[in-house]
């Protein structure tokens, strides 16, 4: 639970400004929202978010449809809410399984010769799979998983490099009715141990390794470690990625191209209640044991699906890419949405800027990519690469860039508008989280843009901004909140109601507190200016740690920096912020100074750093979100909590050597 915070602090100037971007009217003649409005006869997009959010059962249902989502028994009830606003049962009595919506249906329609997943891998290698190729090997992938004595609830991990291996197994899973647990794949045993475990895991599917900037990354010794303390663990299917020599226990270990490659490629699709369990996705809590997020057969893809329609504006034909790993909520988002949709999505797997600086737009050009999802970190790391890295390839294709994880600061943002993409292709910014099933405020085709803002809520999400007192603010910082349900929402945390209700119930009645601070400008539009328990207090004034940042990354040496307060006897709190400079550039005490300065002179001198320290890394999760609170409790010196979630564990180390 954040501190009451200041409600006379206003949006902060490095927010807001001008529009940049209007849709053209052929954006919004195609647009997937366009048609569903006209559908219903509605004629803005105001009237849209007041009618969705106010007959939540009919924006479900018009969804459901618009979708095509289909069941093999129909629901007899949209929600049910009398069990309280903070667990409805959707799509009552509905039985269904998301994988014939996914793949199964895709097979008589035009779409079963279309490419449903393409892949690349760091080596160079490529593969296409058809929704017919997909079909086939997601069927011998469930097939083999029957022959093990797996099916419906039980829970299998996920434990694999993005190949396409990854997407076959996620929906083999769900096609035999059992419970999805993706893993970040660069985890360690603990992580993953304490996940399984958590979940009552029955299987595993892993990999010998993975390659990363050029090198085979081993993975095998990892997943053995992990199984060795999982005692539900009974099989794990293997992929042979790198060729690396691994061990096999027998008995409990099958190579995937000797298991899955001998079944049938026809299967039956497990009939599952709508709201059976789907999937499980783990978040890192401030403190304690992660928390899993639990999801339904109707619930996460529907949400995923209707965000990219409704935000991205995906099409059949179009190709999205999100740089994103399986563990993340972006990577099962990414496949429930594409082939929701019709569409095809880009496996990546390897490093973005590996052998080149190019190689994002180098993949781009190259698999004519229509929607491009980054996050503001790799962003700010290419900058200094200059413009050839992007301008000697074609991404004519590309419509709009894609952005969610962490805040943006406006130099990075603008660079990506104007430069990359020409002042014509927006960037859809976008932000919710695992429990969300997507986004809670996104961009659209309908809306103008201004710098790192949001178009609005997404479309039945009844956001809105509360001060300390739980009234609605509009043009000053308060907490991101949600007062209505939504069909993604998650259906608790696994084993632990008490928990969900506390993390996002317990601080006013009936409305969802989400954690973040947030702000809505004159305009209507909207901007998410980071997590509020991040928030810093000094001497009685809030500061947001994006509004230091962004004075920071401003200067020409800076590539990413992050705030964070620590304790003062008088002022109850102090600024210090950790500084990543270009490669090119050496820290000097001058360059401290000089960044010093720059923050008083913009935030006054009340606000003057204790400290400027230089590191090489911030510590980060896969999907870019530097880790504020681990930063200030490897500065103090305190216990880190659960670190299982980060890709750089090695930079908190350098935080506590450089206090």
């Amino acid at each position: 639970m954040s501190e009451p915070f200041d409600t006379s602090t206003s949006l902060s100037a490095s927010f807001g400004g001008e529009v940049v971007w209007r849709p053209r009217p052929e954006q919004i003649e195609r647009a997937h929202l366009t048609s569903f409005m006209r559908l219903h006869g509605i004629e803005t997009f105001d009237a849209l978010m007041q009618r969705s959010t106010r007959d939540v059962a009919w924006f479900t249902d018009a969804v459901l449809k618009y979708l095509d989502i289909q069941f093999y028994q129909p629901y007899s009830q949209v929600v049910d809410l009398s069990g309280g606003i903070q667990f409805p049962k959707w799509c009552v009595d509905g039985r269904m399984n998301i994988v014939h919506n996914l793949v199964d249906k895709h097979q008589s329609t035009t779409n079963v010769d279309r490419p449903a997943l393409v892949w690349e891998g760091e080596e160079g290698t490529t593969r296409t799979l058809t929704y017919q190729e997909l079909y086939k090997q997601v069927n011998q992938t469930a097939n083999a998983l029957r022959s093990l004595g797996l099916g419906k609830s039980d829970a299998i991990g996920l434990f694999m490099p993005m190949a396409p291996e990854i997407v076959i197994a996620l929906l083999a899973v769900a096609k035999i009715g059992g419970i999805i647990l993706p893993l970040f794949s660069g985890y360690g045993a603990g992580a993953i141990v304490s996940r399984l475990n958590d979940a009552g895991a029955k299987a595993l599917f892993a990999a010998d390794g993975s390659f990363r900037r050029g090198k085979p990354i081993e993975m095998k010794s990892i997943a053995d470690e992990a199984a060795a303390h999982v005692p539900t663990l009974q099989h794990m299917l293997v992929l042979k990625r790198t060729g690396q020599d691994v061990p096999m226990l027998a008995g409990r270990d099958h190579w995937w191209h000797e298991l899955v490659q001998i079944q049938s490629s026809r299967a039956e699709t497990e009939e599952t209640s709508a709201e059976d369990p789907l999937m499980i996705i783990y978040t890192s809590g401030t403190t304690g044991k992660p928390k899993g997020a639990l999801h339904t057969h109707c619930g996460f893809p529907v949400k995923a699906a209707q965000d990219m329609a409704f935000g991205t504006d995906v099409h059949q034909g179009d190709v999205i890419y999100w740089m994103t790993d399986m563990g993340w909520m972006m990577g099962p988002w990414l496949v429930f949405g594409a082939l929701t949709l019709g569409a095809t999505l880009l496996l990546y797997d390897g490093a973005p800027d590996y052998p080149g600086h190019d190689r994002l737009w180098e993949l781009t050009a190259k698999h004519r990519v229509t929607q491009l999802g980054v996050s503001p970190t790799l962003i700010r790391s290419l900058i200094h690469y200059g413009e050839d890295q992007f301008r000697k390839h074609d991404l004519s294709a590309l419509r709009c860039f894609a952005s969610t994880g962490e805040p943006w600061n406006p130099e990075p943002w603008k660079w990506l508008f104007e430069k990359v993409g020409e002042g014509k292709r927006p960037i859809i910014n976008y932000s919710g989280g695992t429990e969300i099933s997507g986004g809670i405020v996104m961009g659209n085709p309908l809306l103008p843009l201004k710098p790192c803002a949001f178009s609005a809520p997404c479309p039945g999400m009844a956001a809105d901004v509360f001060n300390e007192n739980g009234e609605s603010v509009r043009n000053v910082v308060g907490e991101l909140v949600i007062k209505a349900p939504w069909i993604g929402m998650t259906r608790g945390f696994w084993g632990d109601r008490q928990r969900y209700l506390d993390t996002y119930w317990s601080r006013w009645e009936n409305v969802w507190v989400h954690g973040d601070f947030a702000a809505v400008d004159n305009d209507g539009l909207w901007y998410i200016l980071g997590r509020s328990d991040d928030t810093i207090k000094i001497a009685g004034k809030r500061l947001g740690p994006a509004e230091v940042e962004s004075i920071l990354v401003r200067h020409q040496a800076v590539v990413e920096s992050a705030a964070i307060g620590v304790p003062h006897e008088v002022k109850g709190s102090e600024l210090v912020v950790f500084v990543v400079l270009k490669k090119s550039i050496q820290p000097s005490d001058a360059l401290r100074t000089e960044l010093h300065d720059l923050i008083v002179a913009e935030m006054g001198k009340p606000l003057a750093p204790k400290d400027v320290l230089f590191v090489s890394d911030l510590p980060k999760t896969r999907n870019a979100k530097v880790m504020r609170r681990m930063i200030r409790a490897a500065y103090l010196g305190q216990e880190l909590g659960d670190t299982s979630s980060l890709v750089n564990p090695e930079a908190v180390e350098e935080i506590r050597k450089a206090r």
